[in-house]
């Protein structure tokens, strides 16, 4: 999947986390790796002084590692969120 660095894909990353049961919250923080996520809790925290490309690079991380429930996401989202999870499974 080719990321694109631009405000909309960031928007279209954040509407997967929007419409799934994980909270999503910008906030400023020592992470050594840009962002943090609470399991437990269903919550990421991505540092918010980073630049775009940089808080691209974690949410699409961050989706790849976490566990969405599909049914809760609109059909549009779900492709990507797939496009996503299946760049996942072929590396």
């Amino acid at each position: 999947m080719q990321l694109k660095y631009t405000r909309p894909f960031l928007n279209k990353l954040e509407d997967i986390f929007a419409e799934s049961d994980f909270v999503l919250r910008y906030e400023k923080g020592n992470f050594k790796a840009g962002y943090c996520v609470l399991r437990d809790m269903k919550v990421a925290v991505v540092n918010k002084y980073y630049s775009l490309e940089g808080k691209i690079n974690c949410l699409y991380d961050i989706l790849r590692t976490i566990s969405v429930d599909e049914s809760r996401l609109s059909d549009k989202t779900r492709q990507l969120y797939l496009e996503i999870r299946n760049e996942e499974n072929a590396n």
